[in-house]
């Protein structure tokens, strides 16, 4: 048994008329003895349409704002330590 694994995975597909249209996923699965964690991202559509087939990749703007923050947070932090090291003469 994976105590941490990654899949991906599709969903039930959903036809109206005459396009198909299946979901995928990612998901980080951890395992402990008691318990776990699931964490599931959705990735892409799969359309399918006259016989064609047409991936649509899903941009979560969401995480990619909160690393930007989380990377702004930490070069704020950073300038602020070197400032107040400054400015107290480096004595700790």
């Amino acid at each position: 048994m994976d105590v941490v694994a990654a899949r991906e995975a599709s969903a039930e597909p959903v036809t109206v008329h005459d396009v198909t249209v299946t979901p995928w996923s990612r998901a980080l699965v951890v395992r402990w003895p008691k318990g776990g964690f699931v964490w599931n991202r959705p990735t892409a559509v799969l359309v399918e349409q006259d016989g064609q087939a047409r991936r649509i990749p899903i941009v979560d703007v969401t995480r990619i704002l909160q690393v930007g923050l989380l990377g702004l947070a930490i070069l704020t932090a950073g300038a602020s330590l070197l400032g107040c090291r400054r400015r107290t003469g480096g004595a700790a």
